[in-house]
């Protein structure tokens, strides 16, 4: 990431409609929300749950 991933924002009056474009156009695979079109969104999905059972399966330490 260190060496490919790049952070940019601008102030917009209705960000969600821009969110959605840029969805549809670009290759965000990490994103899920509005990417079901994505080849790797089925299984991000299946690696998140899988996270989320092993997670709540682990002792809470205090």
């Amino acid at each position: 990431m260190a060496e490919h991933a790049r952070v940019c924002w601008l102030e917009h009056s209705e960000p969600w409609g821009l969110e959605s474009d840029l969805i549809g156009r670009l290759d965000l695979p990490l994103n899920l929300d509005q990417n079901r079109h994505n080849l790797f969104h089925p299984r991000l999905t299946e690696l998140r749950a899988q996270a989320r059972r092993r997670a709540g399966e682990l002792p809470i330490s205090a």
